[in-house]
């Protein structure tokens, strides 16, 4: 066996434990036992051992070597780049790190959620203390003596840093504050929808909304968790969503979205399962897809306008009895709390400030005991509310109780990288709003699915991006679209 041979066999395995690992955390999120906690610990903790040891075998190393002169072509150069990256990050982090991190990460999502059902900072802050604790050891080891903040980025955003990222946000900010401004501030402002929504009637819409973007369900599943997400890649990905009975919006979003990452790991090409090509490319260009699903087709007026039938007579009438005015309250620009149910002008606000808070927290500038005081500080200059309650603040996002550091700007990348897909998709499909008027979001689905899924990890982000948008990646797509949309919404 060739050592490029031997280094995708050794591979393949390798992704195949990787899955079931991602399998044991969507388990243990949805239907898992409460009382199963330390069990799972121990259980993820033993996965990462036996995955840090693989993808740190000495052989890896020794296989790139004689790979390099067995390459055939750019796929197989690409492989390569992609292992040894990984290899080079995980040699760095000690075995005994990689472990309790794991352990710790995976103990830390119940402790995090009981804190939050009872609104006790306190009950998670010695959790969340030793996770930081980790996490900057994680950083220093993969930093290596550079930015340990720009390490942690680079695990979800290859090629990014805190400069970059701070660049595109010093772009966003002053016109997404103009805009809100504006539009707080304007005479018309939409109806909110109001009453009460039974649950099952929300799940039975979220499966049709689903099934409008093309969800293959011989190929996944939905179920519920505290905060939605989607798991599984290949022939397996699974999303989730959650219910409140009177915001209805909350559930069937949540759903679009998840579906949006779903189509993403489920487009990928057939060829690349099991290998280092086999998944999304970033973070922030798998936002970019749940992103465009949610927000500039699932919550443009084409798909509001079905959306609205269906929600009428599914609920036997609404408090809004026209589909204009139900695509305004789909849009509604409103104070609140919570970043998920954030509306697209205040997202990338909600962003900015974890970005900030999370890179001091890091640096050592803010400790996990401050964290609180820092957050209601910091969410009351932004958004001109005092936070009320712990779980409307330091307490509603998972990503840190599970070491998610450097996770959060890909979120807002994404809301650019979509801004800037979304021009180029609606100049190739002309009469997309046609087909979405009839609950059907499968065109879009498809234009990604050329453009952006089947490459998997094979194009780097930025250079991927820039291929299907034809242009440079850039704020002003996004800000234009914002702009126009919530212009006309509110009569600016």
């Amino acid at each position: 066996m060739s050592d490029f041979d031997a280094l995708m066999d050794f591979q393949r395995t390798t992704e195949a434990l990787s899955s079931v690992s991602e399998r044991l955390g969507w388990d243990q999120e949805t239907v898992m036992p409460r009382g199963a906690t330390e069990q799972r610990a121990e259980e993820m903790a033993a996965m990462e051992a036996v995955l840090h040891e693989r993808r740190t075998d000495p052989r890896i190393g020794e296989w790139l070597d004689g790979a390099e002169a067995e390459i055939e072509d750019a796929e197989d150069a690409r492989m390569l780049e992609l292992i040894g990256r990984d290899y080079r990050r995980q040699t760095r982090i000690p075995a005994r790190l990689a472990t309790e991190l794991a352990r710790a990460t995976s103990l830390a999502q119940g402790i995090w959620a009981e804190a939050r059902a009872n609104e006790d900072v306190a009950a998670f802050l010695p959790t969340l203390s030793e996770i930081l604790m980790l996490k900057r050891e994680e950083a220093a080891a993969i930093a290596d003596g550079g930015d340990a903040y720009d390490a942690l980025l680079d695990d979800y955003e290859p090629g990014a840093t805190a400069a970059s990222v701070g660049a595109i946000f010093a772009d966003l900010r002053p016109r997404l504050v103009q805009l809100r401004d504006d539009v707080m501030g304007a005479d018309h402002q939409p109806a909110q929808l109001s009453g009460q929504f039974p649950a099952e009637t929300q799940l039975r819409l979220a499966r049709q909304c689903a099934t409008a973007f093309g969800y293959d369900w011989s190929r996944g599943r939905m179920d519920l968790a505290v905060h939605p997400f989607s798991s599984g890649r290949w022939q397996d990905s699974r999303i989730t969503t959650r219910v409140v009975t009177a915001e209805p919006f909350n559930c069937l979003y949540s759903t679009t979205h998840e579906v949006g990452h779903s189509n993403y790991e489920l487009g990928i090409d057939s060829d690349y399962a099991f290998t280092a090509l086999g998944r999304g490319v970033s973070l922030g260009v798998h936002e970019s897809q749940s992103r465009i699903s949610e927000n500039q087709i699932g919550r443009g007026r084409a798909f509001t306008g079905w959306l609205f039938d269906r929600m009428s007579d599914a609920f036997d009438g609404l408090n809004i009895d026209n589909a204009d005015d139900f695509y305004a309250s789909v849009n509604r620009v409103a104070a609140g709390y919570i970043r998920t149910e954030s509306d697209e002008v205040q997202y990338n606000l909600h962003i900015m400030m974890r970005f900030d808070l999370e890179r001091d927290l890091i640096a050592g500038k803010l400790d996990a005991t401050d964290l609180e005081e820092a957050w209601n500080a910091r969410f009351l200059r932004d958004f001109g509310v005092a936070v009320d309650k712990p779980s409307n603040g330091v307490l509603q996002d998972v990503h840190w109780s599970v070491g998610l550091f450097g996770y959060f700007p890909t979120y807002a990348l994404g809301n650019v990288y979509a801004g800037c897909l979304n021009r180029a998709m609606r100049a190739a499909l002309p009469d997309l709003d046609a087909a979405l008027s009839e609950g059907d979001a499968t065109p879009a689905v498809e234009w990604l699915r050329e453009n952006i899924h089947r490459h998997g990890s094979l194009i780097a982000p930025v250079p991927l991006i820039e291929q299907a948008s034809g242009g440079p990646v850039s704020a002003a797509p996004l800000l234009d679209y914002l702009e126009e949309k919530f212009g006309a919404i509110y009569g600016l």
